[in-house]
């Protein structure tokens, strides 16, 4: 077995490499950020992010190749998709920066620039280490492929099903002027009240499951675990539906009928 120091150990560890790559990514997005003067160019960037790390783990890795590549194709249909949809959804802004960092902005005034370096750009590729560490602890581990993937495989499709229609459904919903000002409540809205965050959940969960059987990996939960907490409680389901009950008072109604996160019939 690999004890997990290995994992760190030494500048071209997996880890230290996967590292290096994302900060090189995050100071770029900064520094146009500071071109553009906006800062939420870093949302489109978030899931190409974990596509790098997959890559570099991928490539730097001496375990398992078959699963390195399962793991970098996985992560790339996932990654790819969200920064497209991401990125035409930025296109749409017609180059306004999202009222949340326009928010930050304002209140940090002329420290800004370097306060977002660390804050926005700084903890956003904290995280993606973090999110993606089942990838990176697996890149070592010689432990070949076998059917006990394929649980987390099924996770994974279903998580990014639900995110990729959910988003889609949602988009649509949107482009529709007649539905301006209305709460979004069909298709699979109409069973949970985020089926983006419940798919993007599963998709972590779905990835984590593919490594496992792996061995000596147990330890990397921590990255669904982070992902999960993020979307339900922090800044996720719980910053948005703050924002909505505030725009839509329908979504009060919205909310006693709908699950706030699994899908479920409504009530």
């Amino acid at each position: 077995m690999i004890p997990i120091a290995t994992v760190f150990a030494g500048p071209g560890s997996v880890l230290a490499l996967c590292a290096a790559a994302v900060a090189v990514l995050m100071l770029i997005v900064w520094a146009v950020s500071i071109r553009l003067r906006d800062v939420s160019i870093i949302d489109p960037v978030w899931g190409p992010a974990f596509v790098i790390v997959a890559l570099v783990a991928a490539f730097a890795g001496h375990g398992d190749s078959g699963r390195r590549w399962l793991l970098f194709a996985m992560t790339a249909a996932w990654g790819l998709r969200l920064g497209v949809h991401l990125t035409r959804r930025k296109l749409a802004e017609r180059g306004e920066e999202d009222k949340r960092y326009a928010a930050m902005r304002e209140r940090e005034g002329d420290r800004f620039t370097l306060w977002s370096l660390w804050a926005i750009f700084g903890t956003q590729g904290l995280l993606v280490l973090i999110v993606s560490l089942p990838i990176q602890g697996a890149a070592d581990r010689p432990a070949g492929l076998s059917a006990a993937v394929i649980p987390g495989v099924l996770v994974f499709l279903v998580g990014l099903a639900f995110e990729g229609i959910g988003d889609e459904q949602l988009r649509r919903f949107k482009a529709d002027r007649a539905n301006r000002g209305r709460v979004m409540d069909h298709g699979l809205w109409r069973y949970t009240r985020h089926p983006n965050y419940f798919g993007d959940a599963c998709v972590w969960w779905g990835l984590w499951l593919v490594v496992l059987p792996a061995g000596g990996v147990w330890w990397t939960l921590v990255g669904p675990a982070v992902m999960t907490l993020f979307l339900v409680r922090i800044s996720g389901k719980a910053l948005l539906e703050r924002d909505m009950a505030k725009r839509r008072p329908e979504y009060a109604d919205y909310i006693k009928r709908t699950s706030g996160f699994f899908p479920l019939p409504p009530r």
